[in-house]
């Protein structure tokens, strides 16, 4: 069921929420939380979209806010709230708002969202695009015990990622980091399986993907050993490398899909990691409302650390070498990258015959008359 609202207020989307909760025979509320999606015209489908389909997993009433842009001076300084009321088969298992915001009102999103809070009901803030630099301080964030950004989308990802290690309260998370949680756990299950010690690691995937960057950072962290981000043309994550004192162990994953887990006198096995949708991604940060500690630990590593400094000359060699390579940053597609195990070259010396027909041999200069200058 549908109801369309033009020039309202959050009151009359209230009523609306009840009229139509009593129209299809539910009128009792059974939402666990509230989400507030904070996008633009042109995203709202597709988060839309999502929302409803992780509202299967956690019923919650979905509001939905968009800032129209006013194309004349005289319609921005004239507020209004046009709401899009669903329930039913039409918000899937919950109930959705989508609220149009024009004029000034759009600036104060936050005294139209706050009426149409679930009542003692944690409320979620997710912006899909063009995520606050600082969420908690934004006037929406600070309405949510949890807030979800997403830096993928972010035209820099790096610069976004060092914003959020500076601005980072606890509840704030962020769908990068959501991505690698089948990665941590198959990494994790890996190290469990053996008692080497990692002495160095290498992270492998598209050179714009922040999720590369959170997974070598929590590496990093984690282990406290050299990591190297080399690129790949992905799609995402391709493949992690750990170098290890009894062997190395490889997780790669070149498909999108299938990942093979190698570990050192053990068969190859092949790991179902296929690329989740947006759906899986808000599902799966919807379970837990507290704060997020190891998220928070690995953001506040830095992605400058994962080259910075150098490696003390008691490390191990296979450290060393790593934490060696030229450059600085990632490594580009094609350059050096760890090698497990890394091969000895030894140059071949050449036979004494070949090598004297090959050097140009060098003449004595020839001595001066006698009676003539050095000079000429």
């Amino acid at each position: 069921m549908k109801i369309d609202l033009t020039d309202t207020t959050a009151g009359k989307v209230n009523k609306a929420l009840v009229q139509g909760r009593r129209a299809i025979g539910t009128p009792a509320v059974g939402m666990v939380l509230t989400l507030v999606v904070v996008t633009d015209e042109e995203n709202a489908y597709d988060a839309l979209k999502a929302a409803g389909d992780a509202s299967h997993e956690h019923p919650s009433r979905t509001l939905v806010v968009i800032r129209r842009v006013s194309r004349s001076h005289r319609d921005r300084t004239q507020s209004r709230l046009d709401a899009e009321v669903r329930v039913g088969a039409d918000a899937g298992t919950g109930e959705t708002v989508i609220l149009r915001l024009y004029g000034e009102v759009a600036d104060h999103a936050q005294s139209v969202v706050l009426p149409l809070l679930l009542p003692d009901a944690p409320v979620v803030v997710w912006w899909p695009v063009e995520a606050p630099l600082d969420p908690a301080k934004d006037p929406l964030g600070a309405l949510a015990q949890r807030r979800v950004t997403d830096t993928y989308t972010a035209e820099q990802p790096v610069r976004d990622l060092t914003a959020r290690a500076r601005t980072y309260t606890p509840g704030d998370t962020d769908l990068s980091w959501t991505r690698i949680t089948p990665w941590r756990s198959m990494l994790a299950a890996a190290l469990d399986q053996v008692t080497c010690e990692v002495q160095a690691v290498e992270v492998e995937g598209e050179e714009f993907n922040p999720s590369c960057e959170l997974l070598a950072m929590w590496l990093a962290d984690r282990l406290d050993v050299p990591v190297r981000r080399s690129l790949s043309g992905g799609p995402g994550l391709t493949a992690v490398r750990m170098a290890t004192d009894c062997g190395p162990i490889v997780l790669d994953r070149a498909d999108g899909s299938l990942a093979t887990l190698s570990i050192q006198g053990q068969p190859n096995r092949a790991v179902a990691l296929k690329r989740r949708d947006t759906a899986e991604l808000i599902a799966e940060e919807l379970r837990r409302l507290d704060p997020d500690d190891t998220y928070a630990s690995a953001l506040r590593f830095g992605v400058d650390r994962l080259k910075a400094g150098s490696t003390p000359a008691t490390a191990p060699a296979t450290a060393r070498a790593l934490d060696a390579a030229p450059g600085e940053g990632p490594v580009a597609k094609g350059e050096e990258r760890l090698a497990l195990p890394a091969p000895v070259e030894v140059a071949a010396k050449a036979p004494a015959k070949e090598a004297t027909q090959e050097a140009p041999v060098k003449k004595e200069p020839e001595e001066a008359p006698e009676g003539k200058g050095a000079a000429q």
